[in-house]
């Protein structure tokens, strides 16, 4: 089974087509047979694609394009032909994978894509503005270029559907609960992953595991996973809750919120700006929200990058405490996205707090660059586990389970 998988954000699109033979999904990642990545933040009016294959084949080129559909049109197109063609025809695609983000109360798990489910997936653009419609765009998209074919959208608050209403409904009056405003989640897709991932790195039965995963890249969250379910999370009823992220605020308290919108130059729109782009670690440091330049800054003694340093690790400390409490113990601290991957120091620092659990990470272990590996001493008594998420194969796995 060929599957195409489309990971839409609002300035760039992440793309890739697997070939699963067989009929048993493979436990390990397969190298996609086909990656492309656009981008469209460089120039104005102009899309940066860059295709490669498994065989190493490569493109890159610009076109003059704002338009999704017609920039998909060209990706598919480069599927079939030039020195990137890997198949023959768009038809040998059996589906298509999409990471939606938002999915509320009606979709708790992974769908084949109606007309209802995208009515869906736009009534709910109005929580999720940044990331619904360019999803969307995406469905839309392959519609226009590969017409009936089978199209699944897999969701990033699915994963934490099972949530109790004790951790997802806010304290504020029921009427909340009733317009659906409670804790969603998102970076299901990751965490997900992850989860099961650690299990066949322990060989362990995930649903006899409790888990901990740390998806920490520009954008951040925790997931308290028990027996394969995430039971708590730190991102809400919107991704901008919990976490210091690198750009995004996280929690803060709500009384600034209306302290600031009582101040003559605050707009809703501008409070929207400063919490999701002005915040976190680029707030914080004023240089970055990028942690390669935090750390690059504080080896030259930049006072506010170690302050945003420092910030951001006591916050994760002590979400992972909370999702402690709502394990009532641990089996596995796992580190995964790009600065849980490749930040040794934040996770030696982040792991000292806890070590009186018994957790104890391998110093050396920890300094190496690897994956999907255990960086904990033989006798810790909590694996620490550095993962690399595959978001993209997770989403494949979901288009097999309703498709094959």
């Amino acid at each position: 089974m060929k599957i195409l998988v489309l990971n839409a954000g609002s300035s760039s699109q992440k793309s890739c087509l697997y070939d699963i033979a067989g009929d048993t999904f493979p436990e390990e990642p397969l190298k996609p047979l086909w990656e492309a990545k656009v981008d469209w933040t460089h120039h104005q009016g102009f899309a940066e694609i860059e295709v490669k294959t498994a065989t190493g084949a490569k493109l890159e080129e610009e076109i003059a394009s704002n338009s999704r559909s017609e920039v998909v049109a060209r990706m598919l197109d480069t599927l079939c032909n030039g020195s990137t063609k890997v198949i023959n025809e768009p038809s040998e695609i059996n589906a298509v994978g999409h990471r939606v983000v938002h999915g509320g109360e009606d979709y708790r798990e992974s769908v084949v894509i109606t007309e209802d489910v995208k009515q869906a997936i736009a009534r709910l653009a109005t929580i999720a503005p940044a990331h619904n419609p360019v999803n969307l765009e995406g469905i839309e998209a392959i519609e226009q270029n590969l017409g009936t074919i089978t199209q699944v959208a897999v969701f990033d608050t699915a994963f934490h559907a099972q949530i109790p209403d004790a951790a997802a409904i806010y304290p504020g009056p029921y009427e909340w609960v009733e317009q659906g405003i409670r804790r969603y989640g998102f970076h299901g897709i990751s965490h997900q992953y992850c989860a099961q991932r650690a299990a066949r790195i322990l060989g362990r039965d995930l649903a006899g595991l409790r888990l901990i995963t740390c998806h920490l890249g520009n954008g951040c969250s925790l997931a308290a996973v028990k027996n394969g379910y995430s039971i708590d999370t730190t991102m809400g009823f919107t991704p901008l809750d919990g976490l210091m992220m690198g750009s995004r605020s996280g929690a803060v308290d709500p009384g600034i919120i209306i302290h600031l919108l009582r101040q003559s130059d605050y707009s809703a729109d501008k409070l929207d700006n400063v919490l999701n782009k002005a915040s976190g670690l680029r707030g914080i440091s004023g240089i970055s929200g990028d942690m390669r330049q935090i750390r690059q800054e504080i080896s030259q003694g930049n006072s506010r990058a170690q302050l945003a340093f420092d910030v951001y690790v006591h916050r994760l400390r002590s979400y992972i405490g909370a999702m402690l409490a709502s394990l009532f113990g641990l089996d596995a601290l796992i580190f995964t996205a790009g600065v849980g991957e490749n930040d040794a120091v934040l996770r030696e620092v982040t792991c000292e707090a806890f070590e009186f659990l018994g957790l104890q990470i391998d110093k050396e272990k920890n300094k190496h660059k690897s994956v999907d590996v255990d960086i904990s001493t033989p006798d810790s008594a909590v694996r620490v586990l550095v993962i690399h998420t595959e978001e993209d194969w997770e989403i494949a796995r979901e288009c097999w389970r309703l498709v094959k």
